[in-house]
């Protein structure tokens, strides 16, 4: 299958939110598995940002009058046409980040039920509540949910796709208008998604997408929205959040992570070793929830070491659009610098090279194999900073607790995967690892794909959560309607204050005697 045709790409950049797009300056788009530009793309400035940002206040009034389930139905229908256009999607995904067709079709299916997720819950989470009033009968509390009004959404190249429009469906299924800034290297993975979300009846000035530099329309949108979602590094997601408090706006971001796996004595060994490829290298090992580090009891480190080395040098890596490859290319050139450095490095402080170890420029030009080192020391660079490439170390250790100490032993806390030799055991395991997500017998995709569950960072890893209720409450404001009935506070026509005054401690310490209180 070949790169998505010239066609598709002047389609879909008649998409941008940006006016005379034709007449503006342009950066190449590349098709990363073989250097070569696939298409240009018009460059946004700050003024294209603050008008998508209008527009869609505009739209997003309407927009929110409307029924949940009105809205829902836009969300069931895009479903259909994700699935409907999963082909061309995993290939406009697969041009612009050279990832394997396995890692683009996650994306087409975790938007999907994302999509699906939110379209069936929205109604009850976003349906008005009774709560406890403060006295009972004479008070009655509701909470209503009301869209914050525009989202600035800012988005990141390694999976441009459902990182660019999932959060952005949990926003405008609670009533809010998005602006959406894509990674400059993948626009057209995003352009691709909203189409079919304009195609499903979405106002198309109701989700805007503007590309350019961070630095340029990321800034207009942290400046001009009314909350901001950033998935990217922890370095940036802090000084976004910065930006964020001094205009005092709601920030949510997925950040960076150093994640851990372990693996006890008693675990199936070669389960693991199938588990650990996919929880490794998965999009090349540039996946925020990837594992780069892998704790084993002493007693089965080495059997481990060699079941895992070997598999990992069977791997299939090359270019291609079809199934059956494991793994892909990296993106960029700076990914390849960071790599190459970070293995480099840790082989001259002392780093043994299990398996691969070096740049692929054979299969193209951003191609690095998959990597297992062990015996890393404390001072590499990689020991401590994610190398977000595929790059994996193992770690011997004497006892489970090590192993955890280990493992929580980082200023991150994303995701972790534990391996034990019975479920009880893992999930008591889990319970004390200090992660946001931890998967007991696989590696990332459970916790991530359970929409129905908050899924976020802790440490530096992250500010808030995306998935289940949390994941679209946030783009709300809660407002509490509290009605008094009968009498109001003052107490009875006729009765004195000092007399009301004396009444009441008495009723509020009766209080606790009623069901619930």
């Amino acid at each position: 299958m070949p790169a998505p045709s010239s066609a598709t790409f002047d389609r879909l950049a008649k998409l941008v939110a940006i006016p005379d797009a034709d007449q503006r300056p342009t950066r190449p788009v590349i098709e990363v598995f073989t250097g070569k530009q696939l298409a240009t793309i018009p460059v946004g400035t700050a003024d294209d940002a603050i008008a998508a940002v209008e527009r869609a206040r505009v739209a997003q009034k309407e927009w929110a009058q409307r029924p949940v389930a009105d809205r829902a139905a836009v969300f069931h229908r895009y479903r259909d046409l994700v699935l409907a256009h999963r082909n061309e999607l995993m290939d406009m995904a697969q041009a612009e980040t050279g990832k394997s067709r396995a890692s683009a079709q996650e994306e087409v299916l975790d938007i999907s039920m994302t999509a699906r997720h939110y379209a069936r819950t929205a109604k009850k989470t976003l349906e008005t509540k009774r709560v406890q009033g403060m006295l009972p009968v004479l008070t009655k509390t509701q909470v209503r949910y009301q869209p914050k009004g525009v989202v600035g959404v800012i988005s990141p190249w390694n999976y441009p796709m459902t990182l660019a429009v999932s959060d952005a469906i949990a926003a405008l299924l609670a009533g809010n208008g998005v602006v959406l800034k894509p990674d400059s290297q993948t626009p057209y993975c995003a352009l691709a998604c909203v189409e079919l979300m304009y195609r499903a009846g979405l106002p198309r000035d109701l989700f805007a997408v503007v590309p350019g530099p961070g630095s340029v329309v990321g800034t207009a949108l942290v400046e001009n929205t009314d909350y901001l979602m950033f998935t990217g590094s922890s370095a940036t997601g802090a000084l976004l959040a910065e930006q964020a408090g001094r205009r005092l706006i709601g920030f949510s971001a997925e950040l960076g992570g150093k994640n851990p796996m372990i693996v006890t004595k008693g675990a199936n060994l070669r389960e693991v070793t199938e588990a650990a490829v996919r929880a490794c290298y998965s999009n090349s090992g540039q996946l925020c929830i990837s594992v780069e580090r892998i704790y084993v009891e002493r007693p089965v480190a080495a059997e481990f070491t060699k079941l895992f080395g070997d598999r990992v040098r069977a791997m299939s890596v090359r270019p291609g659009y079809e199934f059956g490859i494991e793994m892909g290319s990296l993106i960029s050139e700076d990914q390849i610098k960071t790599v190459t450095g970070h293995v480099d490095d840790a082989v001259v402080k002392g780093a043994t090279v299990v398996a691969g170890g070096k740049a692929r420029p054979d299969l193209g030009p951003l191609f690095y194999e998959p990597t297992l080192l062990t015996d890393v020391p404390k001072d590499a660079e990689l020991y401590r900073n994610e190398t977000f490439g595929p790059v994996v170390s193992i770690y011997p250790v004497d006892s489970v607790d090590e192993a955890i100490a280990q493992a929580n032993d980082t200023e991150y806390g994303l995701n972790a995967s534990v391996w034990a030799g019975t479920k009880a055991e893992g999930e008591a395991i889990a319970a004390r690892v200090h992660a946001g997500t931890v998967n007991v017998d696989e590696g990332y995709a459970p916790t991530w794909g359970s929409t129905g569950a908050p899924m976020g960072g802790m440490g530096v890893s992250g500010v808030g959560r995306r998935h289940g209720a949390e994941g679209m409450l946030k783009y709300t404001e809660p407002q509490t309607i509290a009605t008094t009935r009968i009498l109001n506070l003052g107490g009875p026509r006729g009765m004195s204050p000092k007399l009301w005054a004396k009444i009441m401690p008495p009723f509020v310490k009766a209080l606790k005697y009623l069901p619930g209180r």
